[in-house]
């Protein structure tokens, strides 16, 4: 086996925000060369003291790195950390890989396939299915997608993120894999939040309800835990209200793009813009519960 084959691939983390941090974390700790960069320099105080490297810039991040990982809210801020002012493009060595690990939607990825190629980086299109929690305990499933070519290098870093990594082919299929758990999540989180407000209006004890849920065949672990967390009010974030409103949107968009109607999605988009309005944006997306009906 050559050096080449064995040798730790350097890497440049590009997002450390609340699912960065954790994601970046691991790969420091597992061995890996890390070097952070993130436009709020506060986060990445704790990363550097367990060993990254931080860098006061994207490029200056992507300079001799095998690896880029992005993990940021939108396409917006993605493509500015790629291809701005002093962007990671500008120093990314011909056939670095570029993981983009956070949810974009199907347009941006397909835009960003193309920037790939003309700069000669190779795109693996990997968002990841999970919150925090599983983020910082190597549990998160990665949606990954792209060429055979990249799947042992990028195989390497999946495997201290996350517990699963499905390949589902061309990049693009993972960010459109993504949107399709994503818009699960949200049909199910209101559906929850209207389970309790039902109950609770029809005068039984919510707690039974969702205590009944827990032993049903047509409960579910993550809808019951979401129902127990609404009921105590407890709404720290796992996965920001913010967030999930957004990749609410991509899903609709998504779904019109091919002519397929999400009623069920259509249907509390008002409400949860409702509660992004009212600054309820950085709390967990079971917030709405506030808000159904009300």
């Amino acid at each position: 086996m050559s050096t080449e084959q064995v040798r730790t691939p350097a890497i440049a983390f590009l997002g450390v925000g609340q699912m960065g941090t954790p994601m970046a974390t691991r790969l420091i700790t597992a061995g890996f060369n890390v070097r952070v960069w993130n436009r709020s320099k506060t986060r990445l105080k704790d990363l550097v003291q367990l060993g990254g490297i931080e860098e006061s810039t994207p490029a200056a991040a992507a300079t001799g790195a095998d690896v880029v990982i992005t993990m940021l809210p939108d396409g917006a801020a993605t493509e500015n950390v790629m291809e701005g002012k002093d962007g990671a493009f500008a120093t990314l060595a011909n056939g670095a890989l570029w993981l983009q690990m956070g949810t974009i939607g199907i347009e941006w990825t397909d835009r960003f396939q193309r920037s790939s190629a003309d700069h000669g980086v190779v795109l693996v299109d990997a968002p990841v299915s999970g919150s925090v929690l599983p983020a910082s305990v190597g549990q998160l499933l990665i949606l990954a997608s792209g060429p055979t070519e990249s799947h042992s290098v990028a195989e390497r870093i999946f495997q201290t993120l996350g517990r699963e990594t499905f390949w589902l082919g061309e990049a693009g299929a993972g960010s459109r894999a993504k949107l399709v758990l994503n818009n699960w999540l949200v049909d199910l989180v209101e559906l929850t939040a209207e389970t309790i407000k039902v109950s609770t209006a029809l005068g039984l004890d919510p707690r039974r309800v969702v205590d009944i849920l827990a032993d049903a065949p047509i409960g579910s672990p993550y809808a019951v835990a979401k129902a127990r967390t609404m009921l105590d009010g407890d709404f720290s974030p796992n996965f920001a209200l913010k967030h999930a409103f957004k990749d609410a949107g991509l899903a609709l968009d998504a779904a019109r793009s091919v002519d397929v109607e999400l009623a069920l999605t259509e249907s509390l988009m008002s409400t949860w813009q409702r509660a992004v309005s009212d600054g309820a944006g950085d709390e967990d997306l079971s917030v709405v519960y506030r808000y159904v009906n009300a």
